[in-house]
């Protein structure tokens, strides 16, 4: 594991971030109560394990270095009451339907990593809710407190976040037992895209790509190889470390090497809301080996990522930082091409990943929080774009997104209008896209991918343009005279566009 041996930073004291400023914490009433659940926390066994975690930094070394691909995907939060085998299944399902179609279509492997076990606390924009003339605490995610607008729900409570420690521990069995128990089989997996497609209302596009798998799968019979054998899988668990006292409760020190890892997860994140230099969340990270994961608005200034840079990857690791960029549809062209190129001239190896949620937030007509897919897809596309252009890798995708059919973000080959919001309307937080549309996403970047195989074959042909002039919203996506959302609370709006034709 030729990364494991160097990634946090050696000068950073274990303990250094608890005199720091710490945003995002809740306001715990029964200070003794949370003293007596993170004492308990702290004896028991961690959810992952240290050689997993050196596990992943190295795949994420070859995404860094250009050879593999990262799919980052699951629920915006999760909820203690829907820790299922069926909804555990459903995203790991959809990630492998992903990940199968990705890594033909790229021709490189897929790290398969789930915002899952542990995505259960959320930063919010105010510390309040009022309805009705009625005040209390915003919902912080079932780690801190209840959705249901009542003061016994929303006062944080720190038993919960023992029950989380033990849903996530169930999740992650689950997904141990899936992945290595053959639900992972490529058989399996391409027959439910081969069945995507068929019902899908975009399935003439998708079809030549299904079948160019069909035919890459009857090759390697053909030369005596079964495909059968393809039954396990690696899928990682990654959420926003967010709840200090909760990640340093599972701190565990590896009696082979010496090194602290926080071992409630594989990898951990930083939100944009967290990344303060002088904050508690830099400190704590820089002090892990886990690998870590930084998001990035458009606001993200190119002194700030470097300093962030040489806080969490001192040593230059390949795969120890992932640098999501969430910068809206509207901006990400324009303001993404200066990080990545002031990055690269630092000679850091970084994974350069593009979350398309989080910047393209609007609310529909009706009061609900959506996203449309179109502009999901802009915001992937410049992303791709970007990279395309300075000559550096497209690293990967983090999007929230469910194994359920739920109607939370509009579009689509199976199109959700702005009426059908209420339908299946599931999330406690943000809108994820549902299986059809994660399959659309990952379809699509495929087809980029595609294209760009065959025009590095032919350097005289001009880059497909995923922006075509001339044309408009793909009928598959147009609102049949219902407005899709309204006005959009983040990012400046572009012109509707399309993806081109694949090739």
């Amino acid at each position: 594991m030729p990364g494991a041996n160097a990634s946090a930073n050696p000068g950073a004291a274990p303990e250094a971030w608890r005199a720091l400023p710490a945003a995002q914490q809740p306001d715990w009433p029964d200070p003794a109560a949370l003293h007596t659940t993170l004492s308990s926390l702290s004896c028991a066994p961690p959810l992952v394990f240290a050689r997993e975690c050196d596990a992943l930094l190295d795949r994420l070394g070859e995404v860094a270095l250009g050879r593999a691909f990262l799919l980052q995907g699951g629920d915006c939060a999760e909820t203690l009451d829907s820790v299922s085998a069926e909804s555990v299944r459903g995203k790991l399902e959809v990630l492998l339907q992903m990940a199968a179609v990705l890594t033909y279509a790229a021709g490189v492997p897929v790290v398969k990593v789930g915002r899952i076990a542990g995505q259960y606390a959320k930063p919010r924009s105010r510390p309040t809710e009022t309805r009705e003339g009625v005040t209390l605490p915003s919902y912080r995610g079932d780690a801190v407190n209840g959705l249901e607008f009542t003061a016994e729900a929303r006062t944080p409570d720190p038993d919960r976040l023992r029950r989380v420690y033990h849903a996530s521990a169930a999740t992650l069995n689950l997904l141990r037992a899936l992945t290595a128990g053959g639900h992972a089989d490529l058989d399996r997996v391409h027959e439910w895209n081969r069945d995507f497609v068929a019902l899908s209302g975009a399935g003439r596009r998708y079809e030549r790509l299904a079948d160019e798998i069909d035919a890459a799968l009857a090759f390697i019979r053909a030369c005596g190889m079964s495909t059968s054998t393809l039954r396990t899988t690696e899928v990682f668990a990654s959420h926003e470390a967010l709840l200090l006292d909760y990640e340093s409760a599972l701190v565990r020190t590896d009696p082979d090497t010496g090194r602290r890892y926080a071992l409630s997860g594989h990898m951990l994140w930083i939100g944009e809301r967290t990344r303060q230099l002088d904050g508690a969340h830099v400190a704590f990270a820089a002090g892990v080996h886990n690998p870590l994961g930084v998001k990035l608005g458009p606001d993200a200034a190119v002194d700030d990522v470097l300093r962030l840079l040489d806080r969490l990857d001192p040593q230059r690791t390949p795969g120890r930082l992932t640098l999501v960029a969430r910068m809206g549809r509207g901006l990400v062209r324009d303001r993404l091409p200066v990080l990545v190129e002031a990055v690269r001239a630092q000679g850091a190896r970084v994974v350069w990943a593009c979350d398309p949620m989080h910047g393209n937030t609007c609310t529909a007509p009706s009061g609900h929080k959506t996203r449309r897919f179109d502009d999901v897809l802009d915001e992937v596309t410049g992303f791709l774009e970007v990279h395309r252009a300075l000559g550096t890798h497209p690293g990967g995708v983090h999007v929230e997104l469910t194994g359920e059919d739920v109607t939370e973000c509009l579009g689509g080959s199976r199109e959700v209008l702005s009426d059908d919001l209420h339908l299946r309307y599931e999330t406690a937080c943000d809108p994820r896209l549902n299986r059809a549309q994660s399959m659309d996403l990952a379809f699509r970047i495929a087809e980029w991918h595609s294209a760009e195989k065959r025009r590095l074959s032919n350097p005289h042909q001009e880059p497909v343009s995923a922006r075509p002039s001339g044309t408009s919203r793909p009928a598959e996506f147009r609102s049949g005279g219902r407005s899709l959302c309204g006005t959009s609370s983040t990012s400046p709006q572009a012109p509707p566009t399309s993806w081109g034709p694949p090739g």
